[in-house]
């Protein structure tokens, strides 16, 4: 088959509108095809449920990679808001009414986003929640050929104590089925959950933080280069995680006052923590040729950065402005996944990751070391210096101080190693 055959319309508008890059369009051309070919027969559906169903019959392929899913979706909406304008879309019917059975898997699905994003919950947790409650929909399908079974709290209770038995997830893992499936019950299915606490769930047993120490902080910055190492530097440096770190604007960097604003950090607090002096020229800098790529993306029609819906509505027009642009930007424009719109995201935890891993290697630190390990060792490294534990909770936003107190354990470790009994003995015999 000659994919550049398939919808030439809507390639070249891609192509024209520089929304895709040309390698790509004929793929994203043939997933708009499949879509229409599996949309015959249920026009009068709201597509976006259309759209769930077919995202859902990709996934349960067994030959269908989960990237192929991500680019399928884009092509949707590419084809559904730009190049049709809306034009397919349904107008939403009357109220969505709960129902309670595997069969409606797919309204649930949609209602479950819909709901989501009303409630302002970021993107990531968006993916994850649904994610959680396909996995409980297709546990359901193992247990019941009944398509009519009913979700029940029971059920719920069951999964979870399959997740901590049979397949022994970690209690982080466990905790975030645990939520998302609170809020497909309660807030989608409007159902009491009842008593759940015959639940078996798995324990989180207390480990201490992997740190690196000043020297291999060091060392580690010496393999990292350009926007890599700029962006390890304020990790370290200021104690960001990895997240506030990319989703950084302009306006949050205070360089005569020397401090960094982290909005709507976990728990979708605000704080302030530490610019680092040693890093302000090379940020500058970087700021700059951020800016002419911004300049580059206006002109070319584009420059508009994702903002919160209340201040999307507040400030009309502030997502184009300078201020609100992200420190790390993406190095090149995609699709929101929310809204379809053309954007310039802000840079991929996964590329920091990348980069973080391929520096620890060069560097051969043996550690169990992540890009969340420079944040714990800017917290240990303060203590040892001498400051409050009361200013660094502050620095790290942590609600309660017993959660900073696990740094001063590490820091005890480090400062106060007694000898041991065999440098005792061999000692004695020199």
């Amino acid at each position: 088959m000659n994919f550049k055959e398939i919808l030439p319309e809507f390639q070249e508008f891609l192509v024209a509108r520089n929304l895709a890059q040309k390698k790509h369009v004929s793929f994203l051309a043939n997933w708009v095809s499949k879509f229409l070919v599996f949309r015959r027969g249920n026009e009068d559906e709201d597509i976006n449920v259309t759209v769930a169903r077919f995202l859902d019959m990709l996934r349960d392929k067994g030959d269908i990679e989960d990237w192929q899913v991500i680019q399928a979706d884009s092509a949707l909406r590419l084809y559904i808001h730009h190049f049709k304008g809306g034009d397919i879309m349904k107008v939403e019917g009357e109220a969505f009414t709960p129902k309670g059975s595997l069969a409606d898997k797919t309204e649930l699905l949609a209602e479950m986003r819909k709901l989501l994003r009303i409630k302002h919950y970021s993107y990531r947790t968006e993916v994850a929640y649904l994610d959680w409650a396909g996995r409980f929909f297709a546990y359901m399908r193992e247990i019941s050929s009944d398509s009519s079974a009913a979700l029940t709290s029971d059920v719920l209770r069951d999964y979870l104590s399959h997740l901590a038995v049979t397949r022994r997830v970690s209690a982080s893992t466990q905790n975030q089925a645990f939520n998302a499936l609170l809020f497909l019950f309660r807030d989608v299915l409007k159902q009491d959950m009842g008593d759940l606490s015959s639940t078996v769930r798995a324990k989180r047993g207390s480990k201490l933080p992997v740190v690196l120490s000043i020297e291999e902080v060091r060392t580690l910055l010496d393999h990292l280069t350009g926007t890599s190492l700029l962006i390890a530097r304020i990790l370290y440096g200021s104690g960001l995680r990895i997240m506030e770190a990319a989703r950084l604007r302009v306006l949050d960097v205070d360089f005569d006052g020397s401090l960094i604003v982290v909005r709507s950090g976990k728990g979708d607090k605000d704080r302030t923590t530490i610019l680092p002096e040693t890093i302000k020229d090379s940020l500058k800098s970087h700021l700059q040729e951020v800016k002419t790529l911004h300049e580059k993306d206006l002109s070319a029609g584009h420059g508009e950065v994702y903002l919160p819906d209340a201040l999307q509505r507040k400030y009309r027009n502030a997502a184009k402005e300078w201020k609100w642009q992200y420190v790390f930007p993406s190095a090149r424009l995609s699709v929101d996944p929310r809204s379809g719109k053309v954007r310039r995201h802000h840079v991929s935890d996964k590329a920091i990751q990348t980069a973080f891993g391929n520096a620890l290697r060069k560097a051969g630190i043996a550690k169990h070391a992540t890009v969340h390990t420079l944040r714990h060792s800017f917290a240990t490294h303060l203590l040892m210096s001498g400051v409050n534990i009361r200013e660094v909770q502050s620095l790290l936003g942590h609600k309660s101080v017993e959660t900073t107190m696990i740094y001063t354990h590490v820091v005890r470790d480090m400062q106060n190693v007694p000898m041991s009994p065999l440098d005792s003995l061999l000692r004695e015999n020199e």
